[in-house]
């Protein structure tokens, strides 16, 4: 096994702060998991443990124990933090969810009783809001707008 190339030496006050943050439980499972790699594999007073060690308590994979030495490396106590994912850009902004809520709330078309979600993915595409959508969008956007 190669030697480690990032190496965690914990300051008194980041040692301090990551107990408490690993006791409150008040913080995502993920965060708290990368506290307790953190804490684990300190060096400062030669009592760092090996990613192994590390994997085997905490039951994460070493390549979990490595990243996050790494980036402690780099960003200290940013290494807590989840980075962004590349993901795809929704398909509506803030200003066209509003305009769907708008139609929503307003008559249906001659002939029914109400908006169906079809009826409303069928209008963003008629008014050029969105050249094409699907229902299961439109309806993800009425229930997280209720």
């Amino acid at each position: 096994m190669p030697a480690k190339k990032y190496h965690v030496y914990l300051s008194d006050e980041e040692r301090e702060y990551l107990e408490r943050f690993v006791s409150t439980g008040a913080n995502k499972a993920r965060r708290i998991t990368r506290a307790r790699i953190l804490l684990l594999a300190d060096e400062s007073k030669g009592r760092g443990k090996t990613d192994r060690e590390i994997s085997e308590a905490l039951g994460v994979c070493m390549r979990t124990v490595a990243k996050t030495r790494e980036r402690f490396v780099e960003e200290r106590l940013g290494a807590l933090n989840e980075k962004p994912r590349p993901g795809k850009k929704p398909k509506l902004t803030g200003r066209d969810e509003a305009m769907l809520m708008a139609i929503a709330c307003s008559d249906p078309p001659e002939g029914y009783g109400r908006w169906t979600i079809r009826l409303l993915a069928d209008k963003l595409v008629e008014l050029g809001i969105v050249d094409s959508i699907s229902r299961e969008t439109v309806r993800k956007i009425l229930k997280k707008r209720n």
